[in-house]
């Protein structure tokens, strides 16, 4: 509030200040003006190929399948292999590859601890990427 000096009627002058409420405001909008592009965050995506190579018939997939059945019996690329001999074989696989890539499809009616299991022996034998294929 200020009082007004000289002329008539010397009352008080009711006229909001306005000033620090500016200055207020512009301090904010530099504080988003900053906040909000740093505040962006990136999310790498792979995308497919939008003109892929078409696949050759005669070449034999290269991909290594290790199902789990509902009975905890394995299989890669559907020979049966017992439990006690997974890793070595897994190993015998992987040993020459370049890529390390195994999918592995489990049974609905599976145990979990199977499937961590065969996915923990698959790192063990030298896998690199692991994928998990629905049954």
């Amino acid at each position: 509030m200020g009082m007004s000096a000289g002329g008539g009627g010397g009352g008080l002058n009711n006229e909001i200040n306005v000033t620090p409420m500016i200055d207020v405001l512009l301090v904010l909008l530099v504080i988003f003006m900053i906040i909000v592009p740093m505040s962006r965050k990136a999310i790498d995506t792979q995308l497919p190929d939008p003109n892929p190579q078409p696949a050759q018939p005669n070449v034999a997939p290269d991909q290594i399948v290790l199902e789990i059945t509902a009975d905890g019996e394995y299989a890669i690329n559907k020979e049966p292999v017992e439990k006690a001999q997974l890793f070595n074989r897994l190993k015998s696989i992987y040993d020459p590859r370049p890529e390390k890539i195994i999918f592995v499809k489990g049974d609905t009616m599976t145990t979990y601890a199977n499937v961590v299991w065969a996915m923990d022996q698959a790192r063990g034998a030298g896998v690199k990427v692991i994928g998990v294929a629905p049954k």
